[in-house]
């Protein structure tokens, strides 16, 4: 048996999608989202589940990259929760939502030595760094 590889410049990553893994789902002026309302609903989600806690990575994000960190993940993709930095879909920026993000992105950074913060359609991705 021959042992595959992956091709040259393969990286290892993961992604999350927000209202998966944050949780506090009402906490620190975030709004509610289109699946904060579908999952409170009754009848809507089998056993009642909704991610209020979900993961509770809101709370627990510095060991979260830890934990990234040691997998030796190169790539992480996040979604950003809008009703956590803006609460009522538009106008005031929840200055604590985006804080939280703002403390994300500075730790991905800090144990992602080379890595950098590309703003594009698919937003919060982290990649490494190459030169060109």
């Amino acid at each position: 048996m021959s042992l595959r590889q992956f091709p040259e410049g393969f990286l290892w990553g993961a992604a999350t999608a927000a209202y998966q893994i944050e949780g506090a789902w009402n906490e620190d002026g975030k709004g509610e989202s289109i699946w904060d309302r579908f999952c409170h609903s009754p009848y809507r989600i089998a056993n009642g589940d909704t991610g209020d806690v979900a993961c509770d990575h809101y709370h627990r994000m510095p060991e979260d990259v830890a934990l990234m960190k040691e997998l030796g993940l190169q790539t992480y993709r996040f979604s950003i929760s809008w009703p956590r930095v803006l609460p009522q879909g538009k106008g005031q920026v929840n200055q604590k939502g985006l804080a939280f993000y703002d403390r994300l992105v500075d730790k991905l950074l800090e144990v992602g030595t080379g890595m950098e913060w590309r703003s594009s359609l698919d937003c919060g991705i982290l990649t490494p760094c190459t030169s060109s």
